[in-house]
This record gives structure tokens, C-alpha cells and sequence, in this order.
């Protein structure tokens, strides 16, 4: 498939000079990649809304993928990124040795198990089709969800289960791995299908009411959050902009826009 990234410019703001620690704020434009969402309406309602108090000018990029963010950020294209999580950061750099900084969580996106065939995972026959993300996090995570609900059991525990690792599978569940953005999608060739939180709300789908089960966000480790290069870690942009995402204006924003389907950390 072909990855598609389209640019979007936002915050067209005055940047206004700022004192912190005694010093003025940066005047260059901080360029960050989200996904479309709810990351890059998060963030634009932080442009439109907050970032000129702080004497900050964003600039949105929207990815239609998960590869494209971490490759742009560590090639100079981007200041920042905010689309995943530490298990799936970790799993980056330990791939590639980049050095890129995990900065701030903002919210969770419980992952959930939708399907157009079945109203609820009991009645799942014999042999379903069960599409999965075929990157190792989210592959690991809809794993270790599917056990947390009866369906399989996993031979080990940890963030590099896949679908090898399962050692108990009464429903003889078949499992298809694809591309996480394609997972709607699937919905009308699989019996049911683990679909990130981003996707599904990119779908149409409601979380909150339309998925046979979701992940607990209670002590849930999968917070999506801001990420930065090494040398940019102390930037005062990017902590400034870490500080307005973790704030109570955008918590009260992510509850009254997601309806549960997204919750802030």
C-alpha cells in the first residue's frame, strides 16, 4: 500500500515573546506529526486555542500511517511527533538505534474487538477470522486483549507476543495480520477484528458503544504521547507544548469531544 502524508498548516498564530527561567521563547515554528485522529484535532484545538498564551506557532503534519512519523522526525522533516506509545517507541529504537525521547503521555486509546458479523464475542464460531495490526505492538497487544476476554491463552507474557505464542485456542481462531490503518476495513471479510482506537474513530466507529469489548484504561501502559529527538528533549517549545497537551483545558476538550472514546491521561 501506498503511504500517504498529507501536510496540513495550522496555528497561523502571532508568536508572542514569552519569560521562562529568564530566557525568551523560540521564534521558530515547532512541526510536529499526528495522526489525522484524534491526535491532529487535539492538537490543533492546542494551536487554535492555547499555543499563542505560551508564544508557540505549530505547524500540523498528518501521517495516514505509523511508519512515516518516527522516520520523518529523525530525518530533520519534524521538531515532534505525537501518535504512539512507549512499547511501541521502545520497539522503534531498539530497531532502528535512533535516538528520539519520549516526552509526555496525553491520552489512551482503548484498543477494542469490533465486528459487523457478531454482537458479542460468544457468539464468535469455530474458526473465525480475527484481523490483527501487523506491527508488534499493536499485534501483541490485540493478543494479550483477546485473552483477557476468554478467547485464547498466551504461552508467555510480555510486549513481543504473537500470534506464535498462542498455546490454548478452543474457538480455533484464524488470525489475519494487516496494515493497522486497514483494520475497519476488514470488518467486512473477518468475523471480528482488533482495531486501534485512532482507526476506528477515523472509521466512523464509537468505541465507547460500537466495540464487543475494549481494553481497561486503569494501569493501561498504551498511553499515545509527545515524542522528540535527543537534542530537542530540553526544547522550550516542545516543553512548553507537552505542558498544554497534559493540561485541564485539554482534558476537559478530549472528555466533551470522544465521549469516552478517547480519555486523557
Amino acid at each position: 500500500m501506498r503511504i500517504r502524508a498529507a501536510l496540513v498548516s495550522a496555528a497561523l498564530l502571532a508568536l508572542t515573546a514569552c519569560s521562562g527561567g529568564g530566557s525568551a521563547a523560540s521564534t521558530d515554528t515547532l512541526k510536529v506529526g499526528v495522526s489525522p485522529v484524534p491526535h491532529a484535532q487535539i492538537l490543533r484545538y492546542v494551536a487554535d486555542t492555547l499555543a499563542k498564551d505560551k508564544g508557540l506557532k505549530i505547524e500540523v503534519v498528518e501521517f495516514t500511517d505509523y511508519v512515516q512519523p518516527n522516520t520523518a522526525l529523525v530525518d530533520g522533516s519534524l521538531d515532534a511527533n505525537y501518535f504512539q506509545t512507549v512499547p511501541y517507541l521502545e520497539t522503534f529504537k531498539q530497531q532502528s538505534g535512533a535516538k528520539v525521547e519520549w516526552i509526555a503521555p496525553v491520552h489512551i486509546e482503548p484498543l477494542g474487538v469490533y465486528s459487523k458479523k457478531h454482537k458479542s464475542l460468544n457468539d464468535l464460531p469455530s474458526g473465525s477470522k480475527i484481523g490483527l495490526a501487523n506491527d508488534a505492538t499493536n499485534e501483541a497487544r490485540g493478543l494479550r486483549l483477546l485473552e483477557a476476554n476468554g478467547l485464547i491463552k498466551l504461552g508467555k507474557q510480555g510486549a513481543d507476543v504473537s500470534v506464535r505464542d498462542v498455546a490454548e485456542n478452543p474457538k480455533n481462531l484464524q488470525f489475519v495480520t494487516l496494515e493497522a490503518a486497514q483494520l475497519p476495513r476488514s470488518l467486512e471479510d473477518t468475523d471480528a477484528s482488533v482495531v486501534n482506537g485512532n482507526y476506528a474513530i477515523d472509521a466512523g466507529l464509537k468505541p465507547a458503544s460500537d466495540a464487543l469489548v475494549l481494553e481497561k484504561a486503569e494501569n493501561n501502559p498504551n498511553a499515545n504521547g509527545l515524542v522528540t529527538r535527543a537534542e530537542l528533549k530540553d526544547d522550550a517549545r516542545v516543553r512548553k507544548l507537552a505542558e498544554l497537551l497534559q493540561s485541564a483545558q485539554v482534558k476537559e476538550y478530549i472528555t466533551k469531544q470522544f465521549s469516552g472514546s478517547v480519555i486523557a491521561v
